[in-house]
């Protein structure tokens, strides 16, 4: 018999944290991380958390959402009190980020900012570009957190009760076909 393929190992590993008492600590560093500095969203980890516990799924996106907000907030720090100190290394080494596209991104900020943070929390474009930017160009903090906080949470609990529904059926899928 073959071994699975590590993808499938980290697979299973991921969804046996669903039923470790440390499973919404991970998820919670994951998804605070996320919104402020790390690569990786949070749906790698929530998703399979909520098909191995689908009754625990809403808990998931409530920890999910709650923690990506806090994230959001030190993204917003990080752009309010580190800009200065950073902006030089956006600049040589973030790909494609010059002086010029902040200053694009400055003027959809000054007409679209809600609406911005709004988009970025629900979908795949990287939140964190969106928190340090609104930090850096002084969105009004408590609108800031009021979006993020109907953004973030609107995407998670959606994908917690889309697997909570339809979980067990995708989860048969993947079992049977993951290979």
């Amino acid at each position: 018999m073959s071994k699975p393929n590590p993808i499938r190992r980290i697979y299973d590993w991921m969804l046996s944290l669903a039923e470790r008492k440390s499973a919404g600590g991970w998820l919670g560093a994951i998804s605070f991380a996320e919104a402020s500095f790390f690569p990786i969203p949070p749906d790698v980890l929530l998703i399979p958390l909520c098909l191995g516990a689908l009754r625990k799924a809403l808990k998931f996106a409530l920890i999910c959402s709650v923690a990506s907000v806090l994230g959001g907030a030190a993204g917003y720090a990080i752009g309010a009190f580190g800009w200065e100190a950073l902006d030089e290394v956006f600049y040589k080494y973030v790909p494609g980020f010059t002086e010029e596209k902040f200053e694009l991104l400055e003027a959809w900020f000054a007409e679209w900012g809600l609406p911005l943070v709004l988009l970025a929390g629900f979908s795949p474009i990287p939140y964190k570009i969106f928190t340090i930017a609104s930090g850096v160009l002084a969105m009004n903090f408590p609108l800031f957190l009021l979006a993020s906080a109907a953004s973030r949470s609107a995407r998670f609990f959606l994908v917690a009760a889309l697997l909570a529904k339809f979980g067990e059926p995708m989860k048969e899928f993947i079992d049977k076909h993951f290979n």
